[in-house]
This record gives C-alpha cells, structure tokens and sequence, in this order.
C-alpha cells in the first residue's frame, strides 16, 4: 500500500510540474509581458545610411524620442549612423534587418533590390514625375503592394521617406535631349537595371562607390553622376560640376523598415505603436527633406550651377529611348506591381 502512495504521489508532482511548463509556455506569440506581467522592456538598435547631418538621422531620431517618450523609457532605439553596423555596407544593413542582427533600418528600396530585383519597380525611369504622383502611389496600392513584398523578405514597413528624384550633373554641357548625353561617363547606382538605362541613353555608365565620386569628377575619370539634390548639395559637387538637369527621371524611396519577427513577436499595443510613431517618423522626414530641397537648389544656382528644366516635349524625348527598360524589366518586376507604382 506504501508503494501505491509513494507512486501515485510521484506521478501527481510530474502531472503539476508538467502543467506549469505548459502554463507557462501558454502565451500567444502576439503577448511581450514578463512573469510579473509587466510590459517587456527593449534596447533596439536602427541604422541609417547616412550622417547626423541628414533628414533621414533627423527622422529616426524622432522616433527614437518618441517612443522612448511614450513609453517611459521602456523602448529604446539607438540610432546608428553611417551604416555603423553593417561597415558601411547599405546591402549588408537590408540583409541584417531581414535576418534580425540589426532591428530596424532607414534604407532605399533601391539596395533593397539586392534582396529581390522587384524592389526596382519604385525606380522606374520616368515612372512619376512629381510629388503628387508620388503621395497618391505610395499611399495607396504601391504602397501596400511594396510593404507586402517587405513582409515577403522579412522586413515589416512601418512607413516610408523620400531620398528623393534623382536628378543629373556633369561637366561638360547642358543636358535637354537624349543625344545631349552621348559618350558621357556617367556615374551610377551599381544595379543592372540603371546599368542598362544608362547604356540606352548613350552613356559610358560607371558604377564606383559614392566616396570616390569626388575625385573622379575633380581629375575627370568620370564626367557626371545622378543623385537626388540633397546629395548633390552636400556632397558640394558644384565644385566639380558646372550643369545640373531637373528631369526626375527616376525616384528614389526610402523604407523605415523593422524586422518582421521582432514586430511580430510584440504586444498588440507596441505593434500599435511602432505603427503610429513610424509612420509619423517617416512623414516628417518627407516633409523636411522636401522643405530642405527647394532652398538647395536655389543655393545651388546661387554657387555658379547652370541649372536646367527639360519642358513635356524633351522629356517625352527621354521616354522613347528608355523604352528597352520597360521590355526587359516588366516581366521581372511583374505587371501587377508595375501597375500598382504607375499613377
């Protein structure tokens, strides 16, 4: 009888202590609360392409404030800037917000065409042509086909910003039409589909990195390069430029992106949150970047910079002879996501 009881009774201490394992895995994956059933506090780290100096450092800056605001210091965001966590690789820095070694970034869908060709779409050459076009794509279809494929690589969008068109210099002569641009050594973005816009235009295309750009314009390895004006201006490549084209012929976005396990691993009400204070964040980076443009420009002119704006008809132009990029990319991009970005 004495072993009977000394069973049994082992067997209800292994039935209790198996119950509250169970009890205590319970929890949905959605909850982030600790055994006390505080809210879990976190330390994450953002990194952003470019220095303190810049609307993106601004915005995620703002972020960071704003949670930690909200949340009395239980969410901390440090801001990396320069691609500090990824050596200054922008590719590296997508690849480590989709694996979760970096948990939130500032980057352009344009390196995030190194995780998928599709993210290109976003840039197609004369796609948009304006602000307004741009406000009415990404608020509505294009930006709820890119968040998906964000989702698709492991990133969750929490909003997006703006690098903005980017625009031409060289120094060498005025661009208004195609054939303005023959045999012009061309520095580009090092991704295939700009390789193959430049190449169609006329261009000699080069695809340095940014850092050596510089030099190259200033002992004329290269003679020009594009970039959004914000680079343009601080970069002071009016030194070494003498033409700037205002042809928006291609725009440049950016993704306030946070890996996707993370957000998902979060309570309803910081997903809520992160929600809210992203979105907020990266339309404030638009706001100011676009603020901040206008009065570049105008000191750009102001340094000696020939600045030109091609009319419809030039820019039809342009149109026609980037034509190839649309029947060599529409079946790589899709066409419903090509569709979904044109206004």
């Amino acid at each position: 009888m004495r072993k009977f009881l000394k069973g049994r009774n082992l067997l209800l201490a292994m039935l209790l202590i198996v119950s509250a394992i169970l009890a205590a895995c319970g929890g949905s994956s959605g909850e982030s609360a600790d055994a006390e059933g505080k809210e879990k506090s976190y330390k994450l780290k953002m990194s952003v392409t470019v220095s303190d100096s810049s609307t993106w450092y601004e915005a995620a800056k703002k972020l960071a404030d704003d949670m930690d605001k909200e949340t009395d210091g239980r969410i901390k965001i440090e801001v990396f800037t320069n691609e500090q966590l990824s050596g200054g690789d922008s590719g590296k820095a997508v690849e480590g917000l989709a694996k979760g070694s970096i948990d939130l970034t500032f980057n352009s869908t344009i390196i995030y065409s190194i995780l998928d060709q599709r993210f290109g779409v976003a840039s197609a050459p004369f796609l948009l042509k304006d602000h307004s076009e741009v406000d009415k794509v990404f608020n509505g279809e294009g930006g709820e086909k890119l968040k998906e494929l964000l989702a698709e690589k492991g990133v969750q969008a929490l909003g997006y910003g703006e690098n903005g068109f980017r625009q031409i210099t060289n120094s060498k002569r005025e661009i208004k039409l195609p054939e303005d641009l023959n045999g012009l050594k061309i520095r580009i973005p090092g991704i295939t589909m700009y390789t193959d816009l430049y190449r169609s235009l006329g261009t000699d295309p080069s695809t340095m990195t940014f850092s050596e750009v510089f030099t190259a314009l200033q002992q004329g390895t290269i003679d020009g390069q594009e970039n959004p004006i914000d680079v343009i201006a601080s970069s002071k490549l009016e030194e070494v430029q003498d033409y700037l084209t205002l042809w928006n012929y291609s725009y440049d976005p950016l993704v306030l992106g946070m890996n996707k396990k993370l957000y998902d691993s979060l309570s309803d009400a910081d997903r809520e949150l992160f929600d809210r204070l992203g979105k907020e964040a990266a339309a404030y980076q638009v706001k100011i970047a676009r603020e901040k443009e206008a009065s570049q420009i105008e000191d750009l002119k102001s340094k000696g910079m020939n600045v030109y704006t091609p009319t419809e008809e030039e820019l039809e132009a342009f149109k026609k002879v980037v034509q190839p990029v649309y029947d060599k990319y529409t079946d790589i991009w899709g066409e419903d996501l090509l569709k979904a970005f044109t206004p």
